[in-house]
């Protein structure tokens, strides 16, 4: 890849980029594990749907950005064994030398491959699957193609959950909303446009999901107390879209 990558500040924020504008990472300096941008933390909603006890313990993510959920998670749930794919090397330097991306081989697996590959060549399941790879023209390649989709469900662990990040104004949401259903047997949705245009998308495997807004909103206060991520405006958001048929969540 040719790409420059150019890292920013303002505001106390620092952003990396591609050669463009477009904001691949974030991280506030004076707190550096905080997930600074909204879409980021929409991903983490899905911390709210599985047991916390146990969930999760083996994390795949692929692309790597500031490394932003990866630190997250790696902060948070002490248990969790990450992997993270990342196909460009100088990405990975400069989560490193920039965004405080931590060295420990013992939790933290980094791999340098293109993440469609990746998983093709996998046995290893997970419970939880990230996917946030994009190219310099924000293009996700082979990451959105209903085989990828098929194989991220091959490689979830009973009771899995796979989290993308789609570009709400990409021409291709909804088809790609419809790629992920069908590789999960309608098993997914998502979540209404934040304010950067992303659109998250859930898909789950093994029990099904079905959990009272009430519930959610519990969990989402302890999951505050915990990590310090707010996530009640994502379940107001969720509500007034009416995706919670009866005040239920399914899944």
């Amino acid at each position: 890849m040719s790409f420059p990558i150019d890292i920013r500040e303002q505001a106390g924020v620092r952003t990396l980029h591609f050669g463009s504008d477009w904001i691949q990472g974030a991280m506030r300096i004076a707190r550096p594990w905080r997930l600074e941008l909204d879409y980021t933390r929409e991903m983490m909603a899905s911390l709210l749907l599985r047991d916390t006890a146990r969930f999760p313990r083996s994390v795949l993510l692929i692309g790597l950005g500031a490394a932003s959920l990866t630190k997250f998670i790696y902060r948070h749930y002490p248990l969790a064994e990450l992997t993270v794919v990342e196909i460009e090397p100088r990405v990975v330097a400069a989560a490193r030398q920039f965004f405080k991306l931590p060295e420990d081989s013992s939790r933290l697996n980094i791999v340098i491959a293109d993440g469609s590959q990746y998983i093709a060549g996998q046995n290893k399941t997970y419970d939880l699957i990230l996917v946030d790879g994009f190219d310099a023209n924000a293009r996700p390649g082979e990451l959105n193609r209903l085989p990828f989709y098929r194989m991220c469900r091959a490689r979830l662990n009973n009771n899995g959950i796979l989290v993308v990040n789609l570009l709400g104004r990409s021409r291709g949401y909804q088809s790609s909303l419809e790629r992920i259903k069908t590789s999960f047997d309608q098993r997914a949705l998502a979540f209404p446009s934040c304010d950067s245009g992303n659109v998250i998308a859930l898909a789950t495997t093994g029990e099904k999901i079905e959990i009272a807004l009430n519930e959610l909103k519990k969990q989402a206060h302890e999951l505050k107390a915990k990590t310090d991520l707010n996530l009640l405006p994502t379940l107001v958001r969720l509500e007034q879209a009416k995706s919670c048929s009866g005040g239920i969540l399914t899944i």
